[in-house]
This record gives C-alpha cells, structure tokens and sequence, in this order.
C-alpha cells in the first residue's frame, strides 16, 4: 500500500542528488523478482533506465511512474534518551511498486540530514545489501534490499570512501519513532490516521477487536519481541535498537553497527 500522507509535519518533497556515473555492484534477483522487474540473462533490469531510478538519477521508468520524492519525519528514543525530532537524514522515498515500498538509502541531502551530507558509502551499503537478503534465508522477517548502486564520487567518513545508493523495499518503512513524533506533541489527528491506517493495511485483525488501538499497540508489541527472540536465536546484534529503527511490522531494519555473535549461550 503506497504511502499517501501529505503535510509539512509528515513529510518533505526532497529531490535525490544526481550520482555521477553509476554503476552496478549488486542486485537482487529474489528481491527483483518479488517486486516483478524482469531480468536479462546477465541478471540485470532489462529496462537499462533502473540503473538511473536507483541512484536516484531518474525518477521513472518506461513502465513504473512513482509519485513524487519525499523525505518523512519521525522522532525517537536514543539509547534510553529522548532525541527530539529525527526523520530521513539520507533516506528518500521514491513511492509503491508491487506493494513494496521502494526507498534509496544514501540519495542525497533531505530536510532531516541536520549536519550530513545524505550520502551513504560502498562499504556499508553491501554490508546492509548482504544481511538484508540473509535474513529471509534465515526465517527472520526484514526489509529487502533490492540493489546496491555504486560511484566513484568521494565520501568523507573517518577517511576519504566512494558512494553509494542502496535500494531498499518493504511493505511499509512506518517506525515506532513516527508514533513517539505526534505523541509529543500530543496530535491525536495524525496518531489516529497512522493507526488507522496500519490497522486497515497490515492489522486487519484489530479490526475485529472492541479496541482497536490497544489490539493495534499489543501486537505491534508482540512482533518486535518475537524478532528479537529471532536474533537471539543465531546471534545477531542489530547495534542501534532505538525507537526510530523499530518497524511497526516487527521488520529488521536500518542495518547500521550490526554483528553476530561468534559464540553465546542460553
């Protein structure tokens, strides 16, 4: 279901920054083919125009039209303090496709990037690529990676790296962050309209309940603590479990310091 809100403090139209000279270094083909882009026999896009939608150079294909770029607003607990308002510091929403949403992590500056420079490196990018696509394989629910885009284009981290654009899709890219930033200021407006609009898209049962928003919040509550059995049962780390990188859909998401465990016990 694609992402319809409209509004200053949801959203911000944020155009991706042009990367120069993009080329290929991974693709999905299980993500490529949940979202139904047909490959050629390299397994490449057949439609050559994706590798330029997915560094965010082009905005659309000959047969996918999204709807215009937006950044979104969330805000969140960080290790156990309130951090204020967050959103997508480097992250732009490019719209649905097949019922995925598609996001290109690392596209440039948008509303939220305070002091970065919305840009993300080749090194981390297909670190998050490759545990986006273990984790399926593993039966841990979790957002896709679909591609990683890579350019020679330099990127100051702790040293001087090359960039890169990773595309991500899940059913919705919804935080508990997203909750926490209109309970704050107490606007029960939009809390409604994000309840409402899980409930319909993705928590139908809770429309069978007497309370909605309670079965709503408990099983929101019930999927994230049985993804977090999930990692603890092979080991895995996610680094950063704050309330901005907590999915509504008990998803793995925002893959940043994440490890495993050589050896744990129970």
């Amino acid at each position: 279901m694609a992402f319809t809100f409209t509004g200053d403090d949801v959203c911000q139209a944020t155009q991706p920054t042009p990367l120069p000279e993009p080329y290929w270094v991974a693709l999905s083909p299980s993500s490529t083919k949940l979202v139904g882009i047909s490959l050629d026999k390299n397994n490449l896009p057949v439609d050559k125009a994706w590798l330029e939608v997915l560094s965010g150079n082009q905005l659309n294909t000959a047969n996918y039209h999204f709807h215009n770029p937006i950044s979104t607003a969330y805000s969140g607990h960080q290790f156990g303090v309130w951090a204020g308002q967050l959103g997508d510091s480097r992250a732009i929403l490019r719209g649905d496709i097949d019922g995925q949403e598609l996001q290109l992590k690392g596209a440039g500056i948008t509303h939220y990037s305070r002091m970065g420079d919305g840009r993300a490196v080749l090194r981390s990018s297909i670190r998050e690529f490759l545990c986006s696509e273990a984790m399926p394989a593993l039966n841990i629910p979790t957002t896709r990676a679909l591609s990683v885009v890579g350019s020679d284009l330099p990127v100051r981290r702790e040293t001087t790296e090359s960039a890169a654009v990773c595309a991500r899709l899940a059913p919705s890219f919804i935080r508990v962050g997203r909750f926490e930033h209109f309970a704050s200021t107490n606007n029960i407006k939009r809390l409604r309209e994000f309840a409402d609009y899980l409930i319909e898209n993705h928590y139908p049962a809770a429309q069978r309940s007497n309370d909605s928003f309670l079965e709503l919040f408990k099983e929101i509550c019930a999927r994230n603590a049985k993804l977090v059995a999930q990692w603890q049962s092979i080991g895995f780390c996610h680094g950063v479990l704050n309330s901005d990188n907590i999915s509504v859909l008990g998803l793995t998401m925002d893959y940043g310091p994440f490890g495993f465990l050589d050896h744990w016990f129970f």
